[in-house]
């Protein structure tokens, strides 16, 4: 259902809205105030080459503007996590906007999120990421914190990446894998991606067969036009076949654009339009459902 949450000052919702994937000088790491974290989210940056396997329509990096970097430096990736981490400890992460704003009770951080200008997991090294990002919470005593990867799901199947879900789940790790298609064709509009929807679904049945899953799911309006209903009904079977085969998913994060997207041609649909698609999916779909609106 719908999450109520308090009226925020104008510089967090606009935090909300921004989400820039830099802190100070920073290479790999940075902080938000996450409306879905519900807090404070660190960010891991994994893709600061803008790598990724799909070219999602609604994506708001944009991949005209050369990056900063190309390469991951582990190294510096680690002591990085250490600096934004001990900056919240000590407070002084909150002297800025827009953490400033955060009442005391939505301080702490809730998260530490692999989440970038790309997949995460097509990072060749994703598990030693990992393996940093584990040592790094348990430090700093953030045993409420998840370990969060966002993922189009695409790799989940690779070895290596099995592997470092497997240490993820011992550290209280969450997958938010991304669907937002029913059909072959949708999917291939919307996400742009050279992986077949089979492959995803087959993704996101396994590793929902081992620990419970979010789903996120982002609609939106191509120019004029609306999501089909014969797409959110093809949506909803793909769920209901997801979860009659075994797998499990803790909950839906229904949204819509809320961040300028690099594309111009796609536009974020009102608070009524979500709500349509977002009671139909209740009423077809045994699962919670959160909703994200666009401001």
């Amino acid at each position: 259902m719908q999450q109520s949450v308090r009226k925020l000052p104008h510089k967090i919702a606009d935090a909300w809205r921004n989400h820039e994937r830099r802190w100070k000088d920073h290479q790999y790491i940075y902080a938000v105030v996450s409306r879905r974290s519900r807090g404070v989210s660190i960010g891991i940056n994994l893709n600061p080459d803008k790598g990724c396997n799909f070219r999602c329509i609604y994506c708001q990096v944009n991949r005209s503007i050369p990056p900063r970097t190309q390469r991951v430096n582990l190294e510096k990736l680690s002591a990085e996590l250490d600096l934004i981490l001990e900056a919240e400890r000590n407070g002084s992460l909150y002297a800025d906007a827009p953490f400033d704003g955060l009442v005391p009770a939505e301080r702490g951080i809730r998260d530490l999120a692999f989440s970038g200008d790309g997949e995460p997991t097509a990072f060749p090294h994703f598990g030693e990421a990992v393996r940093i990002a584990t040592e790094a919470r348990r430090r700093f005593g953030l045993n409420s914190a998840r370990l969060v990867l966002i993922t189009n799901a695409a790799y989940l199947h690779k070895p290596r990446v099995r592997e470092a879900l497997g240490n993820m789940d011992e550290n209280n790790g969450e997958i938010w894998a991304k669907l937002d298609a029913g059909t072959e064709d949708y999917f291939r509009r919307v996400n742009r991606s050279n992986v077949a929807l089979k492959r995803i679904l087959d993704n996101i049945l396994d590793a929902a067969r081992i620990r419970p899953i979010v789903i996120q799911s982002l609609w939106f309006r191509m120019g004029e036009c609306l999501p089909p209903e014969a797409e959110i009904a093809a949506y909803c079977n793909r769920l209901n076949a997801v979860l009659s085969a075994g797998g499990r998913i803790k909950n839906l994060q229904l949204y819509t654009i809320a961040r300028d997207p690099a594309d111009r041609s796609v536009f974020a649909l009102s608070n009524d339009e979500l709500d349509r698609i977002v009671s139909e999916v209740e009423a077809r779909v045994p699962v919670p459902v959160e909703t994200y609106y666009a401001g």
